[in-house]
């Protein structure tokens, strides 16, 4: 079995007594990673079975779960977990620090579960513990991506070799170097996009709505493809065309996952532009909307580049929010800081969270309009988009 995890996030391990959590944990994590409850209860009580320093060994757990989580370390949880309110705390915890919820399930049976307990010594308890605790995991397995958990493994046979890969996360490419060329907020502005890079040395081609630099720089697109402009289909196209080249990096702006919504059924205020854009897509066949969906929908919030020194976003990120991923993340990389109120105009009332910003990272984002390029305290490159 092939188990795939992100490098960073929070990862349950569900089973039973004597389903063989610990021991999986020891064979595929390092030590440091697992937070064993058995291990906080002896922690706090000099005995891993005292069930009435469980509150306490749990405090303790959760405590140092979040200074790992803070840290943007895996993290697994070695206890049952079968009931819901345990796993929901672990899902609360994910998301309170931005990171992915895993859930390996381990799903042995009461047999072989019973059988492992009676040759451990400190494992004496009434049998019908084991099987509560299986009931309770069968009435669960079937909601824990409801529950929130983003990924699930269930492993049926405990002698089923597993294979752990450890991936990125999406919006990590620190390996990625440039030089890169930044551009944000197209807004269907077509032919000022094409005049802009081949400025920038690239050779645009029209017709097959491409584009490539001789010298292999990639341009990076920090969202709000359309809307407002006159050829926001084009720009589409031509965005979408240099993404699945390699030549261009795209993320996610307000206005685009607003069009998301839309072709996906749902209800939004057609403003600001959309109705522009809306009217040109009415011409285009079936197989481009699907390949718009696609795409729009498989935006990444952010990406980190380049050895971790350089973010982009379409609105910006916080050092806290930066390789993380959530809602929240999601949230602020495409709106910015925002307080909840609208301006007279029905426009978020914005915060500047770009002047308190002191990370180690420079951050370059769009959405908000401005006349010139504004370097704020550690962003002052003489040239930005490299």
């Amino acid at each position: 079995m092939r188990i795939e995890l992100p490098s960073f996030c929070l990862v349950a391990l569900i089973g039973a007594s004597g389903s063989g959590k610990s021991t999986f944990a020891r064979r595929y994590f390092k030590p440091t990673e697992v937070l064993s409850s058995d291990f906080f209860r002896g922690l706090v009580s000099d005995d891993e079975t005292d069930q009435g320093a469980t509150d306490a060994a749990f405090d303790c757990l959760h405590y140092v779960a979040a200074k790992r989580l803070e840290a943007k370390r895996l993290t697994v949880i070695d206890a049952t977990n079968v009931q819901k309110s345990a796993r929901a705390q672990l899902v609360r915890q994910a998301r309170e620090h931005d990171c992915l919820a895993v859930a390996i399930v381990l799903d042995a049976p009461a047999e072989l579960c019973l059988k492992r307990n009676e040759s451990r010594p400190d494992r004496i308890f009434h049998p019908n513990v084991v099987r509560r605790q299986i009931r309770d995991l069968k009435a669960g397995l079937r909601h824990l991506s409801r529950d929130g958990f983003r990924f699930t493994y269930h492993i049926n046979n405990p002698e089923e070799e597993v294979e752990i890969i450890r991936k990125p996360l999406w919006n990590d490419r620190s390996g990625e170097h440039g030089p890169f060329d930044v551009i944000g907020d197209i807004h269907g502005c077509y032919d000022e996009l094409c005049g802009l890079l081949e400025n920038l040395g690239y050779a645009v081609d029209r017709a097959a709505a491409a584009a490539e630099h001789p010298e292999g720089r990639r341009a990076i697109f920090l969202g709000d493809y359309c809307d407002r402009g006159p050829e926001n289909v084009k720009v589409l196209r031509l965005v979408m065309g240099m993404a699945e080249k390699g030549a261009g990096l795209c993320l996610p702006g307000n206005h685009d996952m607003k069009l998301l919504k839309h072709l996906q059924g749902r209800q939004v205020n057609v403003s600001h532009g959309l109705d522009i854009t809306l009217a040109e897509l009415e011409t285009e066949p079936p197989e481009f909307i699907d390949r718009l969906k696609e795409f729009l929908g498989g935006l990444t919030s952010h990406y980190v580049l380049d050895d971790g020194k350089l973010v982009v976003a379409h609105a910006g990120l916080k050092e806290r929010y930066q390789g993380r991923a959530s809602g929240r993340v999601r949230d602020f990389c495409l709106f910015g800081e925002t307080t909840g109120e609208t301006d007279e105009f029905g426009l978020p009332v914005r915060l500047n969270w770009a002047e308190e910003y002191r990370g180690q990272a420079q951050v370059i984002y769009g959405h908000v309009a401005s006349l010139s390029v504004r370097h704020l305290n550690k962003g002052t490159s003489k040239n930005p988009i490299e």
